[in-house]
């Protein structure tokens, strides 16, 4: 604790304005550092000591009215309390300590002389040793002193804090909170301690909830290391691990960072003194700071944190105290006096929750001091049936639940179903009210299918709802079919008095089945019996044209067609492609058969594989166009450097060459300005250029046009044997084969060895399937797949040449020179 020689900072500062002593530039420094600590994140290189060394215990009680409470459950005090203090020193304490209360009145306002009262804790019994206090009127804090037994130290205690009763009213607000704080911190340590020594492996699923109901800061890396090491890593720093308690606190994003002018001004008020950000590790230095001015060479004073259970505060120092002087004040923060204010509990609840399950949980949020103080006492749930009674029942809170949880409890047969349940108990003196909750438990009533239950196809999975009295309170649900395996089933509660369910029949026959629902705590599950179907096709349209003898039929579940007769024509399926939810399957005419007349009318029989035959009107359209691959031209890649391989012909068109082919209109068909032409690979799905009139497309004349296609525009996936049609409107032509796209390797250098082979060098080599020394690729050297080399080894060259099969072109061997 640094001393200002019998002048404080401020005296400083006022003397000489215009250059900051030593002093003020250390108080600004704490205070922006105390800003700064909000976030977890000090500057100071060296923390203060924490609160670790035990100091003496005071026993105290509280009485208001009637009712006596142990000062462990009295968040705060009230004007006409009755107080009862005595100190906790061992029979053979060998220092002698003197107990001084103060009751203060704000900041600026000095409290009276009788305000403040001393007791003599070694006196005997017919001498005072303990303080019976009575909260007097217009009090709003209260601090209590040990104060070694030193001649005059009575009346230098009582000048100082009449003196500047300021600086004791924000020292009592910072150390109260930060006791809140350490009390958290405690909880958490012990929590974690316990499963350290218990179950560690436990930690995992622990830790996150405890550090969320508690509101300290988690190290998730922590949770990553080996068990041994978990519970060392998350108390690591724990100084830093307690967060602003979000039931006093709404200013820590303000304060964070705050300019320091901004931090001085808020120091002084009760907003960011006492519950607007956390001081555990700051309040050492502030009260080093509003002490510094009282220090004299006969007392110094030394701030303490309580702990308080049941009746006893135990005090926790953060040094040892002095018996030399200048001797150690104790200073001990006393709750404030002030009308009692309840955190907001509010429910965490996400659906109605089960009273059925052991250990049933009432998740809640926004108070930690439930946890880690005594204030909130004597928690129930009262829940209210739908008859009109009511039952309470008591709970327990759980920082490693996230809420409170109920004991074992019997319920009467008249609460079921779903009810409603409010939380609440004492906070201090007063009645506590926490949030409301939707409460269930299982009934008499069973469960109902709602919607159509004849909804149910196998072959994929199938959603399902079931209504009944208490979805939150349901175990389990199975699903049962014939002799096979009973299999569990995925369901939600939705709302307060459904579940969704998903029933897996992709791999399940048509027949009866049943779904067993099996509440907790119930020997016997709730039956529900139903029945699943093969889904019938749903037939939209088929679509016939004049001179065909093919046809397309749209639906869905097409792949349970068979075949389709329809105007003389017996029709099998030829290819089944999906475009979003409709499925179109290609139908091919078996032998001769018929021959399909424009105009023409009729009734399709399209016959099932479960052996269902269903009808489907048709009218044969107007003939599709016809036309045929005229003449075609390729364009070779420029030359860059390398080696390219001989591309001589018209069947083979590199990724980086260009083709200009011509088609010709055949029978009626005729070209028009707004046909296309489509392009695409050899398989369904794959990737389709279209060609318009334009610049890729050009008309000769009605019945010839001339396209241009270049393989850089095209998708990265389309390569290999490409085919091409007409499109006019609605109407397509049948595929024809175009050309054969092919990737084309980078081939740096060939370099041959004599008679030993030849090194091949380049890029994409991968592209290359097998390379050999003659055009039938005899003892040719094969590619492995995804080769990501550099270089190959060839065979020797015959004739000055090595010869390539390409994998996009496995009928077409290139040749390439070999020196």
């Amino acid at each position: 604790m640094w001393k200002s020689g019998g002048r404080n900072a401020l005296d400083d500062a006022r003397q000489e304005p215009a250059l900051p002593t030593r002093p003020m530039i250390r108080l600004r420094h704490i205070l922006m550092a105390l800003a700064l600590t909000v976030a977890g994140r000090p500057l100071y290189a060296a923390d203060p000591a924490p609160f670790e060394l035990a100091g003496p215990t005071l026993r105290i009680i509280v009485t208001r009215g009637e009712r006596t409470l142990p000062i462990g459950e009295v968040p705060s005090l009230a004007e006409g309390d009755r107080l009862s203090i005595a100190a906790q020193l061992p029979p053979d304490q060998g220092a002698r300590f003197i107990l001084v209360s103060a009751f203060l009145r704000g900041a600026t306002n000095p409290p009276p002389k009788d305000w403040i009262a001393f007791a003599e804790t070694w006196a005997k019994k017919d001498r005072k040793r303990s303080l019976e206090l009575a909260v007097p009127k217009g009090a709003r804090q209260m601090v209590l002193f040990l104060v070694p037994d030193t001649g005059g130290a009575e009346g230098s205690l009582q000048d100082a804090v009449r003196g500047k009763p300021g600086e004791f009213v924000r020292a009592t607000q910072d150390l109260n909170q930060a006791s809140l704080d350490r009390s958290r911190l405690d909880a958490f340590m012990g929590a974690i301690k316990a499963q350290e020594n218990s179950h560690p492996e436990f930690l995992r699923t622990l830790a996150p909830p405890l550090a969320r109901s508690l509101s300290m800061k988690l190290n998730e890396e922590c949770l990553s290391r080996v068990i041994e090491m978990q519970a060392a890593c998350l108390l690591d720093n724990r100084d830093s691990l307690v967060l602003a308690d979000v039931h006093t606190s709404s200013m820590a994003e303000t304060l964070t960072g705050a300019p320091t002018d901004l931090a001085l001004q808020l120091s002084a008020t009760r907003e960011a003194g006492y519950g607007y950000y956390s001081p555990y590790i700051a309040v050492v230095r502030d009260v080093a700071k509003i002490f510094g001015a009282f220090s004299n060479p006969s007392f110094d004073y030394l701030p303490t944190l309580t702990v308080r259970k049941g009746p006893d505060m135990a005090l926790l120092l953060n040094s040892a105290p002095s018996f030399a002087k200048p001797k150690s004040v104790m200073v001990v923060a006393m709750p404030s006096i002030e009308a009692d204010s309840p955190p907001r509990l509010r429910s965490g609840a996400g659906g109605p929750i089960c009273l059925a399950r052991a250990g049933g949980l009432l998740p809640v949020e926004g108070a930690p001091l439930i946890y880690s103080t005594g204030y909130a006492r004597d928690m129930m749930l009262t829940v209210k049936a739908s008859s009109g009674e009511s039952i309470e029942v008591p709970v327990v809170a759980r920082a490693d639940r996230g809420g409170y949880v109920l004991g074992p409890q019997e319920w009467p047969t008249s609460f079921q179903g779903t009810m409603d349940g409010h939380l609440h108990g004492l906070w201090g003196f007063d009645r506590f009210e926490g949030p409301d909750f939707t409460v269930q438990l299982p009934d008499a009533q069973g469960w109902r299918i709602e919607g159509d239950a004849a909804a149910l196809v196998v072959g994929r999975d199938n959603g399902l709802t079931l209504k009944g009295g208490a979805p939150a309170c349901v175990e389990s649900v199975t699903l049962r079919q014939g002799k096979d395996a009973p299999m569990g089933v995925a369901y939600k509660v939705a709302g307060r008095d459904a579940l969704t369910l998903t029933l897996p029949l992709a791999d399940r026959k048509p027949g009866t089945l049943s779904i067993e629902v099996r509440y907790a705590g119930m020997a016997e599950p709730s039956v529900l019996t139903l029945r699943s179907y093969a889904q019938a096709s749903r037939l939209d349209a088929l679509q016939l044209h004049a001179g065909d003898r093919s046809a397309v039929l749209s639906g869905q579940r097409l792949d349970e067609v068979q075949g389709v007769e329809a105007a003389g024509l017996t029709m099998r399926p030829d290819g089944l492609t999906r475009e979003g939810s409709v499925d179109r399957l290609r139908l091919l005419a078996d032998g001769e058969g018929g021959a399909l007349q424009e105009g023409q009318e009729g009734v399709a029989r399209v016959k099932l594989r479960d052996g269902r035959t269903v009808s489907l009107p048709f009218d044969v359209g107007a003939p599709r166009p016809q036309l045929a691959l005229l003449s075609k031209s390729i364009t070779p890649p420029a030359v860059t450097g390398g080696i390219v391989p001989d591309l001589s012909g018209d069947d083979l068109l590199p990724d980086q060459g260009r083709i200009i082919f011509s088609v010709k209109a055949q029978g009626a068909t005729r070209f028009a300005a707004s046909d296309s032409l489509e392009v695409t690979g050899a398989e369904d799905g794959a990737p389709v250029i279209r060609l318009t009139m334009g610049d890729p497309v050009r008309l000769e004349g009605p019945q010839v046009m001339v396209a241009t296609l270049d393989p850089k525009a095209a998708a990265p996936n389309l390569f290999g044997p490409l085919r091409f049609r007409l499109r006019q409107g609605e109407v397509a032509s049948d595929w024809q084969p175009l050309v054969t796209l092919a990737r084309l390797p980078r081939i740096e250098s060939v370099a041959c060895d004599g008679g030993q082979g030849c090194t091949l060098r380049g890029r994409d080599l991968f592209l290359i399937d097998a390379v050999g020394a003659t055009p039938t690729l005899d003892g040719a050297a094969q590619v492995a797949h995804g080769y990501t080399g550099a270089t190959l080894r060839t065979p020797p060259p015959q004739g000055g040449k090595l010869y390539l099969r390409l994998r996009d072109a496995p009928g077409h061997v290139l040749s390439i020179p070999a020196a």
